[in-house]
């Protein structure tokens, strides 16, 4: 069984599933056409954005409970240091998704959806998930849950309505098959997290989606 992960953000690509001495850039990433954001979260595009229901043929492998690093950036194939991964005023979350799935590589994402990671607003810094993200040059990592059951995932991850899908083979584990969301479905365009003016006091932000799967 595959599955696969999804990260909201630019332009985003698998950096590495568990290993941080390898480099998986595009190797099991659903690329999306362009740097547009999906505009509607009604859509079948708010899963794996622009073209995303159609898999690629790579699968990279990462195992429960290890960390995944996810690279996300503004241009298509923009790696620079020098360069703001989300530059001007692009400021936002960071969420991360995964979803068990049969064919990580055909699978076009209906089933439901675990948040496995997430970074709003800090109203004491006054500092957005996208901000972080610059300040890491476009890394991202995160915990996969141990407790999840091995197989294929979707993991899709993204900042702000921008997202890409990675492809991916999680190992080890445990037997949780915890219940999640679907999209379209999970947002709705008056949600507090969404529907938001980010250049008036934010006193307490309100992510969009449902809390993080805690193990």
């Amino acid at each position: 069984m595959d599955s696969y992960t999804k990260v909201r953000s630019s332009h985003s690509s698998l950096l590495n599933g568990g290993s941080p001495s390898v480099d998986e850039f595009n190797t099991c990433t659903r690329v999306p056409p362009s740097n547009s954001p999906v505009t509607t979260v009604t859509s079948g595009d708010i899963r794996c954005n622009v073209g995303g229901s159609k898999g690629v043929t790579g699968i990279c492998a990462a195992p429960a409970g290890g960390n995944m690093t996810v690279e996300m950036h503004a241009q298509p194939g923009d790696r620079s240091f020098s360069n703001q991964a989300i530059e001007g005023n692009h400021f936002g979350p960071v969420i991360v998704y995964m979803s068990k799935v049969t064919d990580a590589t055909t699978d076009p994402g209906s089933g439901s959806w675990l948040k496995a990671d997430e970074e709003g607003y800090n109203s004491t810094t006054k500092k957005w998930g996208t901000d972080t993200l610059n300040s890491n040059c476009g890394h991202r990592s995160f915990t996969i849950p141990a407790s999840i059951s091995p197989g294929a995932y979707l993991s899709a991850g993204g900042a702000q309505l921008y997202m890409s899908c990675y492809q991916v083979n999680i190992t080890g584990g445990g037997a949780a098959s915890p219940a999640g969301v679907s999209f379209p479905g999970a947002y709705n365009a008056t949600d507090p997290g969404i529907l938001i003016d980010i250049y008036k006091p934010i006193i307490d932000y309100v992510i969009p989606g449902p809390a993080v799967f805690a193990e």
